[in-house]
């Protein structure tokens, strides 16, 4: 346990990061936010569009947690780099490989 220990500090002092690394960026918390205050866009459609979980919004967005979202006016617009809108088409087909279950289509052999 001391050896544990005293590895973990260690790394610590070298200013290593420890533990499972942050699922959203800053940046894709505001673009969520900038996201959320249009109409159009649902908690699962940003979710989607970031490529987390909508608990991860929930988790990161605690401003949503009372079920209110947020208006326009308490977040500023979009920067310039900042989708303004998202925009989500009809699903993609799906490749014909993708999902099949069988390894012989995609050419890897079965273990």
């Amino acid at each position: 346990m001391e050896g544990t220990r005293e590895g973990l500090d260690a790394a610590r002092a070298r200013g290593q990061r420890l533990g499972r690394p942050p699922a959203m960026t800053g940046e894709q918390v505001r673009q969520a936010r900038d996201l959320l205050t249009l109409p159009g866009n649902s908690i699962a459609s940003i979710a989607r569009l970031l490529g987390v979980s909508r608990s991860t919004i929930y988790k990161y967005l605690p401003e949503l947690a009372d079920g209110h979202r947020p208006a326009a006016a308490q977040i500023p617009p979009p920067g310039p780099r900042l989708a303004a809108r998202l925009a989500i088409t009809a699903p993609q087909p799906a490749r014909p490989d993708a999902g099949s279950g069988d390894n012989a289509a995609s050419g890897r052999a079965a273990v």
